[in-house]
């Protein structure tokens, strides 16, 4: 019953915001007042400080940099739709706290921490791929297997994303056994944007301007979930 009070209060500004969208276009960040969630999106920009996350095949760029990124974009769009949003980091640093050993298992539980305090409706977790094959692109989003609402959530995400390359990657949404997306029982996804081991992706995320177009593609995928 708590998960469908708080997809019916958000769905009360993402009803409002879909119809501005088909009738703008892509007003994605449109600033007009909306009534606020009753409980947070929480957008988790994966890897922070010394874990880097995978690095570009040709320019080296970090993973946790391009996470950020897009988590500080997709804020912006949430809170322009007058949603409340937190992000479990906002700087570069890590949340491990001492880089002693088993420091990347303080820093997950610490984004548990962070998604269990504000009561989160709806975990957002950004990261970026790697594979040993080269040619391996576009994005994949996971989702609990236990997780219809999950499920669904990354289902629109991922159409949404797979646009983003005009038809020449047709990825699937994926069930994953992963911690990010056992924090809460809330519908939580693991958007993997794109592959830094393919050199086209890794030239698509380096640019500003995709980063928009991967944010508004996000956006769109958690509003039409909502409404």
């Amino acid at each position: 019953m708590l998960i469908f009070e708080k997809r019916r209060a958000a769905a009360s500004a993402a009803i409002a915001l879909t119809i501005a969208m088909c009738g703008t276009g892509m007003g994605l960040t449109a600033a007009a007042a909306r009534p606020r969630t009753a409980a947070a999106i929480v957008i988790d920009a994966g890897h922070g400080g010394i874990d880097a996350g995978v690095c570009g095949v040709n320019t080296g760029v970090k993973e946790s940099d391009i996470n950020l990124a897009i988590a500080k974009r997709l804020r912006s769009r949430f809170a322009g739709a007058g949603m409340d949003c937190v992000m479990t980091r906002t700087t570069g640093a890590g949340l491990y706290g001492s880089t002693a050993k088993g420091f990347k298992m303080r820093d997950m539980q610490k984004r548990r921490q962070i998604i269990e305090d504000c009561d989160a409706s709806m975990v957002i977790s950004i990261h970026q791929n790697t594979c040993a094959l080269p040619s391996r692109r576009g994005s994949h989003v996971f989702f609990d297997k236990d997780s219809a609402g999950g499920r669904e959530l990354a289902l629109s995400i991922q159409s949404r994303m797979n646009a983003l390359y005009g038809g020449e990657c047709d990825n699937s949404a994926l069930a994953g056994d992963y911690y990010m997306l056992k924090c809460t029982s809330e519908p939580s996804v693991i958007v993997e944007c794109g592959f830094l081991s393919n050199a086209e992706d890794e030239k698509l995320l380096s640019d500003p301007q995709y980063i928009e177009r991967v944010a508004d593609a996000i956006f769109s995928g958690v509003i039409y979930y909502l409404a």
